[in-house]
Order: structure tokens, then C-alpha cells, then sequence
């Protein structure tokens, strides 16, 4: 998609600092962090989110995912992290590009709210 904040970044005309790069997915620090460690991992095809998913993408998600350790670890998240990812407007999905959060680096909340 032409106007996605996510896609413009994978093709770098928006800089991120790069975590993690492959064939697959872009892994980058959120410019707004909601925890000491705040790393965004996106597609690189464009996928709407979670309910975007569909056998045509869902190899890639599964790449993602089995990867999704390895940052982690690579971030020194030792003692655990959380993934998420938002869909929809109600889910407060910011940007209409599946992406999933690694947020950690310190005790999170129990809370979700």
C-alpha cells in the first residue's frame, strides 16, 4: 500500500533503527516506547493485521514468530517480555500493518488497561 506508514519503512523511505532484517520482516525500535525495550516486528509483504491472516501469509507469520525469541534474547529480555498485537480500530491499531510489539526490559504491569 502506498500510503502505510509500515510499507514506506521496509522500503526505507521512512528511517527506523534496525533491530533485526531478513527476507521476511523488519524488526525496529517504536519512536514511542511503552517500556525500556520497545521493538516493533512487521511483515515485509503488507498484511492489514491479524485478521489479514490467511494461508497465502501465513508462513511468513509463522517465520515471524519462530524469530520473535531470537530478538528477544538478542535485546537481553532474560527475564521474559510480552508480544501484542492491536487490530482494528477498537484494538487501537495505529497503523493498519500487521505488527506485533516485544515490549519488556522491565517488570511489566499486570494490567492491560
Amino acid at each position: 500500500m502506498s500510503d502505510c506508514l509500515f510499507c514506506k519503512i521496509v522500503k526505507g523511505e521512512i528511517p527506523s533503527k534496525k533491530v533485526y532484517e531478513d527476507d521476511v520482516m523488519l524488526a525496529f525500535w517504536d519512536i514511542a516506547p511503552q517500556a525500556p525495550v520497545h521493538v516493533l516486528v512487521v511483515p515485509k509483504k503488507h498484511v492489514c493485521g491479524v485478521d489479514g491472516i490467511c494461508a497465502d501469509n501465513a508462513g511468513d507469520v509463522k517465520k515471524i514468530f519462530e524469530k520473535i525469541p531470537k530478538i528477544a534474547g538478542d535485546l537481553g529480555l532474560i527475564n521474559g517480555y510480552r508480544v501484542i498485537s492491536n487490530v482494528g480500530r477498537d484494538g487501537c491499531q495505529s497503523v493498519r500493518h500487521l505488527h506485533f510489539h516485544i515490549l519488556g526490559g522491565a517488570q511489566l504491569s499486570d494490567k492491560m488497561c
